[in-house]
């Protein structure tokens, strides 16, 4: 009787506290704001990016890029469909923006708290000024060793605003700038010895190196700054609120860390010495396979570079190669292997090459339907290493560690395992080299980016002699940005 007295007081006052509230107005949620009404009436959304490695591109499956995985998941976000052009430079884009003709720039776009017009969102990835040279110049290390250089980076792109802070303590140097070329194109005029020296992103340089083997990376140069997105400053603050929305849940469920790591998060295991002697077999050696690749890619269904990238990793497309355990020829098959698939002469490049995209393919049908595309090839070709059996085993043991057994990234993380007694004593066929497959299939898919960029760098890097209607052939590439003596 007493407890239940002694609690009276308190029940009285919870009750007069939930009285009180009850008859208090409640406010009214924030309007969304005119243009995020206007794109939920219309079900789109108008983003502008620009055609770049780490912004939008096609890629073998469609579109694909940094920013076009999170402009897709922003429209989900928002329920609508996404309605995406490009344009060619950034002040392309945030001009477009400032007028209100898109809805959302998405473009590498530095946070520029200058510019007039537009909001910028939360910062989604760090942009690392980056002084990149050529190889063989003497080291370019320091800020006074680049005065004198011949030094190019992209106008409006951010990476200017470092060398303009730096001209402050330096200001005797001197650079040129575009906004119509792109980083390919910078890496490219710096190995053909057009430029010295460029500025551009730590993450771009990393998405490119392989392409360039000819550049060499210098000195951080300056702060980090920002990769946001831009809206309209004239039609409110709904849009950005809901961007900002959509930002920090990515991060906080992880999502954005592992969109950076998908995209930008590649180990630098193709050095200086293979990227470039792996170049040089694209141009004298693989034109003489180039079309038997394409004819079993016919047969068999795969991109011929993946064949291509296949029988680079298996021989350095060398039709005699033969390895001490046995394996033999281009694409480097074992003599089971080959009476498999009907090949009689392992040294002839035409039977090996379609023996062994005829056998990639039988491997990659015998998998699990559950696996799905891409991963789905990345199992076949570490079966074609290891070998089917080890490759369930593994499967096995991703299974038995919580993980997915049908996705590539839990079955890489098992596959090192068949190499410990723990646990390959509890699958199947035992101990593996599980390590190797890992490597392998990560050799052969960075060999396929370079086959693909270099498949499609006519169209969309070096477009150097490009010009605006009424542009002369001698228009000047870049505007010079003169010492401030």
């Amino acid at each position: 009787m007493l407890k239940a007295l002694a609690r009276t007081p308190r029940r009285w006052a919870l009750l007069a506290t939930a009285l009180v509230l009850s008859l208090v107005p409640r406010l009214p949620s924030p309007p969304e704001g005119p243009l995020l009404e206007e794109i939920r009436a219309r079900d789109f959304i108008q983003v502008l990016t620009r055609n770049t490695p780490t912004t939008y591109y096609q890629g073998r499956q469609g579109p694909t890029g940094f920013e076009y995985e999170l402009v897709r998941r922003f429209a989900e976000h928002l329920g609508v469909s996404l309605s995406l052009e490009t344009t060619g430079t950034i002040s392309d884009v945030l001009h477009a923006v400032r007028q209100g003709s898109v809805d959302l720039g998405s473009a590498a776009l530095p946070l520029d708290a200058t510019q007039r017009g537009v909001h910028f969102s939360r910062p989604i990835l760090e942009l690392q000024p980056l002084v990149v040279f050529r190889r063989g110049m003497p080291p370019v290390d320091t800020p006074e060793e680049l005065l004198g250089l011949s030094i190019g980076t992209i106008a409006d792109s951010g990476a200017s605003l470092a060398l303009r802070e730096l001209q402050k303590a330096y200001p005797e140097l001197s650079w040129k700038e575009s906004a119509d070329l792109e980083v390919a194109d910078l890496l490219h005029m710096i190995e053909a010895g057009e430029l010295d020296a460029a500025v551009i992103y730590a993450h771009q340089f990393k998405l490119n190196r392989l392409f360039f083997p000819g550049v060499e990376d210098g000195f951080p140069l300056g702060k980090p700054l920002s990769l946001a997105w831009a809206v309209p400053a004239s039609s409110g603050l709904g849009l950005l609120r809901e961007v900002n929305r959509f930002i920090d849940e990515l991060r906080e469920q992880g999502l954005l860390d592992t969109l950076i790591e998908r995209y930008f998060g590649h180990d630098d295991y193709l050095e200086y010495v293979g990227a470039r002697l792996f170049i040089r077999h694209v141009h004298q050696r693989l034109p003489t396979y180039e079309a038997l690749f394409k004819e079993a890619a016919r047969q068999t269904g795969f991109d011929w570079k993946l064949l291509a990238a296949l029988g680079y990793q298996e021989s350095h497309w060398e039709p005699e190669a033969t390895s001490p355990t046995g394996v033999r020829g281009l694409m480097m098959l074992t003599l089971p292997t080959a009476k498999q698939v009907g090949v009689d002469n392992r040294l002839d490049p035409e039977q090996s090459i379609d023996g062994g995209a005829r056998y990639l393919r039988s491997v990659k049908e015998r998998l699990q339907e559950e696996i799905k595309e891409p991963d789905r090839t990345w199992m076949a070709l570490a079966a074609y290493n290891v070998g089917l059996g080890h490759l369930y085993d593994a499967q096995k043991i991703a299974e038995m560690r919580g993980g997915d057994p049908y996705a590539w990234t839990d079955v890489r993380e098992a596959l090192p395992l068949l190499q410990k007694r723990e646990w390959y004593e509890k699958v199947r066929h035992g101990y593996a080299r599980g390590g190797e497959p890992v490597i392998y299939v990560r050799n052969i898919r960075r060999y396929y980016e370079v086959l693909n960029y270099v498949d499609r760098s006519q169209q969309q890097f070096f477009q150097l002699n490009q010009r605006a209607p009424g542009e002369g052939e001698d228009a000047p590439l870049f505007d010079i940005v003169p010492p401030v003596l």
